[in-house]
């Protein structure tokens, strides 16, 4: 697939997660074949205001090229300011955040929020493609709700104003994350435009990536939740569709020892205070499963040290034994 002269290779990428897909997660995530990242969402208000953690956000390493910048804003000329001053970071790409479902983003008219008006949308793509010799894609959803089911036209609107490439959520801003995703609004919105489309929604499995791609249309598909605690799932699914082989899950030191990667990671690049912090919750999802979880679980709520982290895996580890 090409995303404007961007050829990207692999048939998942990793979904643009707030406060998951970091520059560690990302990384790790394409080490396991993930055909390009999207990174946490970045106010473009902030950056016209000069916030140090907004721009810490688009910081993009090496190892997790091809990756973009992805931007959520409400204002066309604030939005364009925000991807020129992105370049600094040399993305390949800018993407549009027109699909967020949290309410603090929507009550200022960001997010989803921004399906309710095409014409908004069309004007946000174009100043924005016009700001930047990057490719510009766009992350949206089904609609604010079944009442308001704009995707198609939202879809052609950014098509129209420059976008290179679409990403569906299928379900509502109302359902958020539940229950099943409509994959039909996909091969709606995949019929409707000549961009590469890509599709998002309730992949756990190298099955649901190659059934949703057989039953849209779409060009490939995106992982959000699907990689938490389990960043493999890029090499199952490459596996699976292009070969159709099933790997096996990694053994269990395989998992205890791609987490302890990970988070070795996550304390090198935001120093061990806050990575032990963030690590938390990430820990909680590795060990989801495994016995004595929901006592290991708590422990891990509470680590503040890679020294704690380390006790941790050791106890795990003898516990499955």
């Amino acid at each position: 697939m090409k995303i404007g002269e961007l050829n990207i290779e692999g048939a998942a990428a990793l979904a643009p997660m707030a406060g998951v897909a970091d520059k560690a997660f990302r990384e790790l995530s394409r080490n396991f074949g993930c055909a390009y990242c999207v990174g946490e969402m970045v106010s473009a208000k902030g950056i016209s205001y000069h916030s140090r953690k907004s721009a810490e956000l688009m910081d993009i390493s090496e190892g997790e090229r091809p990756s973009g910048v992805q931007l959520f804003g409400c204002e066309p000329d604030t939005m364009a300011f925000a991807a020129e001053f992105s370049l600094k970071y040399n993305p390949d790409f800018i993407d549009i955040n027109m699909g967020c479902p949290v309410p603090k983003v929507n009550s200022i008219g960001c997010g989803c929020q921004l399906m309710q008006n095409p014409d908004l949308c069309y004007d946000i793509v174009k100043a924005v493609s016009s700001a930047v010799d990057l490719p510009v894609t766009v992350k949206i959803r089904k609609g604010v709700d079944e009442e308001h089911i704009t995707a198609v036209e939202v879809a052609k609107a950014v098509e129209s104003a420059g976008a290179k490439a679409i990403a569906i959520h299928g379900r509502t801003r109302a359902q958020m994350y539940k229950p099943s995703a409509d994959w039909s609004i996909i091969k709606e919105v995949k019929n409707a435009v000549g961009i590469p489309v890509i599709g998002n929604g309730d992949i756990v499995t190298a099955q649901d990536a190659a059934k949703m791609l057989e039953e849209t249309g779409c060009d490939m598909i995106m992982v959000g939740r699907g990689a938490m605690g389990n960043p493999w799932i890029f090499r199952e699914i490459n596996a699976y569709i292009n070969e159709g082989r099933i790997i096996p899950p990694p053994s269990l030191f395989e998992k205890l020892d791609i987490m302890r990667r990970h988070i070795e990671k996550l304390c090198e690049y935001k120093g061990e205070d806050v990575g032990m912090r963030e690590a938390r919750k990430h820990v909680a999802w590795y060990i989801k499963g495994l016995k004595g979880s929901a006592s290991f679980r708590n422990e891990a709520g509470r680590l503040k040290t890679l020294e704690e982290f380390y006790g941790l895996i050791k106890r795990v580890a003898e516990t499955q034994e």
